[in-house]
Parts: C-alpha cells; structure tokens; sequence
C-alpha cells in the first residue's frame, strides 16, 4: 500500500478537462473537483449531495479519481505499464471511499463492483470476484456485478459459470439489456465453444445512468449524466 500511495497524488496533478465528461454528474461538485470545473462549486447542489450522500460526500472525490484512472486504463493508456499504474491508482482510490462507508451508503454497489472490474484487469481475478461478490450480497437486483462476474468467467473459459451468473442477475432484474445480451451471446455460435477473452468493454462512461453503463443508479435522486 505504501506504493500505491503516491498514485493518488499522481491522479490528482494530472487532472483533465477531458476526464469529466466520462464521470458521473456530480463528481464535479465534490471536493477538489468543484474547484477546478465550471459550474462545480455550487453550494446548494453541495448541500443536496451532501443530504442524500451523507457525510461520505465528503470523500466521494477520491471515488470520482478512481474512474478517472479506471477510465484512463481502459481508453487511453499507451502502454502495459502505464495501464497498470492507472488500474492500481483506481483500486487504492476506491479502497479510500470503501473504507469509509458504512454498509447502507447508496453507491457502495458500485464501487465495490468498480473495484472488482479493476483486479480483474489486473489480472486478480479471484479478488477481483469476491468484490464482484460483495456487491450482490449488499444489493441484489443491482445487475452489473453480474455482468462482470458472468464477463470474468467467460473470459477464463467456465461457460457454465457465466451462464449462472446472468441467471442469477436476471432473477432480480428481468429484462436487463446488458445481460440479456450476454446471454444471446453465450447462446450463440461461438458461445458454445471456448471462447477468447473477452476485451473490456468501452461505454462512453462509467456513470449512472439505467443499463448504458456498468454504473447502474442505486438510488433514482443520484444526479445522472446521459
């Protein structure tokens, strides 16, 4: 950890304005964000946050710079090198807003499930699952763990498994887009042979916003961002 405790400082300094479209809409009025993007430092969208997030808010940046290295690792980083330090800076961020919330707070689901997404492109995928894991259990019908534990496994070749996994999503939110395409896939030609890892897929954010993303709302009052 006392490596990956400079990457957040890294994250911090090489703040771009061509980050914050890729981020949720309210990143922008958390701590050090709202300093630096238009718009940003209003009190009364503040206040708002800060009622429906609580006293997290107060740390939700350092989520809003994880998806800015999460983001950077899966569209522009250059280099293997320079993708893994983005994906670890992601994970150390996440770390700091998990270790803060209390088990109740809205958008842990999804950080927990961003976390996962992260370890397992590092190549932890079993860390990575047990995250994956600890969002279902904390909200049951929020569908995008289960479609990153179905993509993981599919990737390491358990068919079977992947299929489970989007069984298990659809009985808690039916006619899911994002899994019921997955399953076509599986059902498919080529899902039914081993197939090639499957790449990391690339929405244009990962915000939340209703089965465009892998950032489902947890909670319809969360500003979304389409």
């Amino acid at each position: 950890m006392s490596l990956l405790a400079p990457m957040q400082l890294v994250a911090q300094q090489r703040y771009e304005p061509r980050d914050i479209p890729m981020l949720p809409a309210y990143c922008k009025h958390t701590q050090d964000f709202r300093e630096r993007v238009p718009g940003g430092n209003n009190p009364a969208e503040i206040e708002r946050l800060t009622a429906l997030m609580g006293s997290v808010f107060i740390h939700m940046h350092h989520y809003c710079y994880g998806l800015v290295a999460f983001n950077r690792a899966t569209f522009l980083s250059r280099t293997q090198q320079e993708r893994l330090l983005n994906l670890n800076s992601s994970i150390y961020e996440f770390d700091y807003v998990i270790q803060r919330a209390p088990p109740d707070f809205v958008l842990l689901p999804e950080i927990l499930t961003k976390k996962g997404e992260s370890l397992i492109r590092l190549g932890r995928g079993p860390d990575g699952a047990l995250e994956l894991q600890r969002a279902i259990a904390l909200k049951p019908d929020y569908w995008p763990p289960y479609a990153a534990m179905s993509d993981y496994n599919k990737e390491i070749g358990d068919l079977k498994a992947a299929r489970e996994w989007l069984e298990k999503g659809l009985s808690t939110s039916p006619n899911t887009k994002a899994l019921l395409q997955r399953r076509a896939e599986l059902d498919g030609p080529k899902g039914k042979h081993k197939s090639a890892p499957r790449q990391p897929e690339k929405s244009n954010a990962p915000q939340p916003t209703a089965e465009t993303s892998t950032a489902q709302p947890v909670d319809s009052q969360l500003p979304t961002e389409q």
